[in-house]
């Protein structure tokens, strides 16, 4: 819980990049993530963090997924919800770390893939994504 307010500060980092691009969809919130809801995530084991000298600079949350339906083959995957570096920190290899931390989760639990979204807008991060291996495996599109 004394991470809270770090977490926050990351987290509103992000927010004000999906304001920017999208401000027709996205708006401010200073209750991004309640402090009741924090507490409720930190206790399982979807929720890591980055640190650099006692410092929090990054925040990864995962989701397991079961998906199974008569259209697709039965998989178990890891779903990566948020993955966002401290501004200063960007491009510093944290997200790479954050990437190993997940396939080794992936390997222990013998799930059958690790997956993201991420916002069309995002070049940086598509980009850190696509160098690191991943895919396009669909496309959300919109009409307004």
């Amino acid at each position: 819980m004394s991470d809270y307010d770090s977490v926050v500060r990351i987290l509103n980092q992000g927010q004000a990049l999906h304001i920017n691009w999208r401000p027709d969809i996205y708006k401010p919130n200073d209750a991004l993530l309640p402090k009741a809801v924090f507490e409720e995530i930190v206790k399982g084991d979807t929720f890591y963090i980055a640190e650099n000298e006692g410092n929090v600079i990054g925040i990864l949350e995962l989701i397991f997924r079961h998906i199974e339906s008569p259209a697709q083959v039965t998989r178990d995957i890891v779903f990566i919800d948020t993955m966002a570096v401290d501004e200063p920190y960007r491009g510093m290899g944290v997200g790479h770390l954050f990437f190993e931390k997940v396939k080794e989760i992936k390997a222990k639990k013998r799930l059958d893939g690790i997956e993201l979204q991420v916002n069309a807008k995002n070049q940086a991060a598509y980009e850190m994504y696509c160098n690191y291996g991943f895919t396009e495996k669909s496309i959300n599109m919109e009409l307004l």
